[in-house]
């Protein structure tokens, strides 16, 4: 199963389209992400990261939408840390 997680972008490093670098941060933890996907992403935006790798740009909105169903699956009977391995 793959995995995509909403991040905002917090310092772009390299301005070379091919090896553009961006911190992003996914809810207080933050790593470094390849913007070559986004060539039009800027600081402050969210992007949707797969594998390292920034595959998309999308509004605040829909972030914060994300992150409340995320929340929501931590809370969810029989989705205990116990519960998911």
């Amino acid at each position: 199963m793959c995995l995509a997680v909403p991040g905002k972008i917090e310092s772009i490093e390299a301005s070379d389209p091919l090896t553009r670098l961006g911190k992003v941060n996914f809810g207080g933890v933050v790593r470094e992400v390849s913007l070559a996907l986004v060539p039009d992403a800027q600081v402050g935006d969210y992007v949707v990261v797969h594998a390292g790798f920034a595959i998309n740009r999308l509004d605040e909105a829909e972030a914060q939408k994300v992150f409340e169903y995320i929340a929501a699956l931590g809370t969810a009977p029989g989705l205990s840390p116990s519960n998911t391995g």
